[in-house]
């Protein structure tokens, strides 16, 4: 029986968790673990902030703990919301996307950068990464001043993250770019070549370790 890899999508817009899967099925294969993908309906239609970060973690808790299906969760936003609690009621794999891009972006170059929604959101990720010890790697984090439906419908999104890209390359000295958001994932081929620098896609880098890590199992 084919294992499963739960993807969830911890806000309540469906047209991200879309997003999620089409950028998923590169890493789709015959006799590999299955990526299903799923929205949690009753959270906020964005997570934009600390608030709607605690609102969801229970939430999720409750998902994974009544899923008894899936060999292995990801949790698909990169504030990385109930990573901790999601581990300690389940003893299957969970995954957080912020933790996994970080990790990827570390293979494929010295420094970082980050493109975020909102200027909250960066703070939220500098935390995280103090409480990795992972800060002196992260050459920058800046905002695109947008919300995530603002990101999924706006026709100018690309090219603000194109700005934001060549800034964190050209002057924070970035030589990997990550996407801080999951909302972002159909922009990610156009923005790497725009670049010419590595950009990562936080759920694409999740799914890429949990694969291995099912794979693995037993």
């Amino acid at each position: 029986m084919t294992a499963i890899i739960r993807v969830i999508n911890p806000n309540s817009n469906k047209h991200v968790t879309d997003e999620m899967s089409k950028t998923l099925d590169t890493l789709r294969r015959s006799g590999a673990p299955r990526l299903e993908c799923l929205t949690l309906e009753q959270g906020p239609r964005g997570i934009e902030s600390q608030a709607d970060v605690s609102k969801v973690e229970p939430m999720l808790a409750q998902l994974i703990q009544s899923d008894t299906s899936a060999a292995a969760f990801i949790i698909g936003c990169y504030s990385d919301p109930g990573l901790a609690l999601c581990r300690e009621i389940t003893d299957r794999p969970v995954f957080g996307i912020a933790e996994c891009a970080i990790a990827t972006a570390l293979t494929r170059g010295s420094s970082f950068g980050v493109i975020s929604i909102l200027e909250n959101s960066v703070k939220r990720h500098i935390r995280h990464l103090r409480e990795r010890l992972l800060h002196h790697r992260c050459a920058g984090d800046r905002p695109l001043g947008l919300t995530i439906a603002q990101i999924q419908s706006g026709g100018k999104t690309l090219n603000r993250m194109k700005k934001i890209g060549t800034i964190l390359r050209d002057e924070d000295g970035a030589d990997v770019i990550i996407m801080g958001c999951a909302g972002m994932a159909k922009y990610r081929i156009n923005l790497e070549k725009f670049l010419s620098v590595p950009v990562i896609d936080p759920t694409q880098a999740a799914a890429s370790i949990a694969i291995g890590v099912v794979a693995l199992m037993n």
